[in-house]
């Protein structure tokens, strides 16, 4: 039976069950197998992917959708991936155009690597932004911030979303109720009784990512991330948006270093929604 062209292989909906075949298509691809993301993503979002009929998968890629549900403000695409003797062959267009199709004239957004972003701007998406990977051991010093952090509560849970929704622009309660679980820190910042942001760390490699990371500002967004690397024993890894000069020039101070930049494109709007100013760093680049 003559194999099938890469054109008439079927796009399908993962799921959880094809998280290691994800994971699997990362590492093809150079990329850390990063098992405990894929799982958090495939639950909270709407994985697509193509079969290899020799096994495992030819390309796959993740969509978060926030909102309300049905009828989402828009969607986040991310863990885009190809694996390696299939690139070059149009499998990216082909499923960044079925993406774009399945979620009609919801809006899109995504963190483009330097390599993706030409496929991207193909397709009609813009660049709205940038952001800065940091990583490195966090060093305690300086002057402590002065606002005060605690570990978060079960009973905080309805006004952490609340102030996500109001800073992020959008409803997401399925992927903040999900944090508990999947980070190893959630934590709060209050000024006098008031939450005033919150933000996790949670386990990727050998690394601690923050995000989200919300904060009034960014004396907050500096004791919050002091707090979170203060409970860590992992070197810290997240991504800034770069217009937080402040925060970025300080978690270098801190010890931590530029590794990357990806680029915030949108597509069908012309900027995220939402307050940019309080809004430091995403879950993770690929779910915003």
């Amino acid at each position: 039976m003559p194999t099938p062209s890469l054109a008439d292989l079927p796009i399908r909906r993962l799921t959880h069950r094809d998280l290691i075949a994800c994971a699997d298509l990362s590492e093809d691809r150079g990329w850390p197998r990063e098992e405990h993301k894929w799982g958090f993503l495939l639950t909270a979002g709407k994985g697509y992917g193509i079969d290899d009929p020799d096994g495992g998968l030819v390309s796959a890629c993740v969509v978060t959708e926030y909102g309300p549900h049905g009828q989402p403000a828009f969607g986040a695409v991310g863990m885009v991936l190809v694996a390696e003797r299939h690139t070059r062959q149009g499998v990216g267009r082909r499923l960044m155009r079925h993406i774009t199709s399945v979620m009609g004239t919801t809006p899109l957004t995504l963190h483009a690597t330097p390599n993706g972003r030409p496929l991207y701007e193909e397709l009609g998406f813009k660049a709205t932004g940038r952001a800065e990977m940091v990583v490195g051991r966090f060093t305690p010093g300086g002057p402590r911030p002065g606002v005060m952090t605690r570990a978060a509560t079960a009973e905080d849970l309805t006004t952490i979303l609340r102030l996500d929704e109001e800073v992020f622009g959008a409803d997401r309660t399925p992927v903040i109720a999900r944090l508990p679980a999947f980070a190893d820190q959630v934590r709060v910042a209050e000024d006098g009784g008031r939450i005033i942001g919150y933000a996790a760390a949670w386990p990727n490699m050998d690394t601690h990512v923050v995000g989200p990371l919300i904060a009034r500002d960014t004396g907050t967004a500096k004791a919050l991330l002091a707090s979170l690397a203060e409970h860590s024993d992992r070197p810290l890894r997240t991504d800034i948006d770069v217009r937080h000069e402040e925060l970025l020039a300080w978690v270098k101070e801190r010890g931590l270093s530029s590794v990357a930049f990806n680029t915030v494109m949108t597509y069908g709007f012309s900027e995220l929604p939402g307050d940019w100013r309080r809004r430091f760093a995403p879950l993770t680049v690929a779910a915003g």
